[in-house]
């Protein structure tokens, strides 16, 4: 990628490119939905163990979506913390079905 963008609302169009395939989505979706219920029992339980957890389900819902679906590179390699927040801008779309997943 090596492109650095000035603001989210350059890199969100962007984002939603390498997320065309809508198997990819769908991964991100599960990933993160598995993401948030270990974060919440993280909090419930008052154990660390689940947020390592929601770590690997987070990402790697996310990784199985670009290696296996889009077959590109996630943009998180390159634009960590906007493609962290692209990323949940992008479930709260497939949330509210501004977006399809």
């Amino acid at each position: 990628m090596n492109v650095r963008y000035a603001s989210f609302s350059e890199f969100y169009p962007y984002y939603l490119t390498q997320h065309a395939d809508r198997r990819c989505r769908r991964a991100h979706f599960i990933g993160t939905s598995a993401a948030i219920l270990a974060l919440l029992t993280a909090l419930l339980s008052g154990s660390a163990l689940p947020i390592l957890a929601a770590l690997v389900l987070g990402y790697g819902g996310a990784w199985v979506g670009h290696f296996y679906y889009e077959k590109n590179r996630p943009a998180t390699f390159d634009q960590p913390w906007l493609s962290f927040k692209a990323d949940w801008v992008m479930y709260w779309q497939m949330l509210t079905g501004k977006l399809s997943w």
